[in-house]
């Protein structure tokens, strides 16, 4: 085993979060394009502008930027203290949390339309 999969980095309650926010973000965007497919409007005036250039711009669009923000703050738990740690882990829980109510939220207008 290499010496990167034998240490871990960061705490399994991060790691879990980080990949939690991932996933949500991934079904936040396949239920969007759904939902506009069916009539829906994207509110988000940039993401509107990007599923207008096609659902593939849009996903990537999506998915670049919420890769891009856990990868900063999980850049900034590396260069400083154990304490930024504990604040990107509150940063981590309410991305969750929200992007948990989106997701269900998106889930009840298909089940309900």
């Amino acid at each position: 085993m290499g010496v990167a999969l034998s240490r871990h980095k960061y705490g399994s309650l991060t790691t879990t979060m980080v990949l939690a926010i991932a996933i949500l973000s991934i079904l936040d965007a396949y239920f969007t394009i759904y939902l506009v497919s069916k009539g829906a409007r994207e509110l988000n005036p940039v993401m509107n502008f990007y599923l207008a250039q096609g659902t593939l711009a849009f996903f990537c669009v999506k998915y670049f930027l919420t890769a891009t923000s856990l990868f900063l703050t999980l850049s900034v738990i590396e260069l400083f203290t154990k304490r930024v740690e504990i604040y990107s882990s509150i940063f981590f829980a309410i991305s969750v949390l929200a992007l948990t109510a989106v997701v269900q939220w998106e889930v009840y207008l298909i089940i309900t339309n």
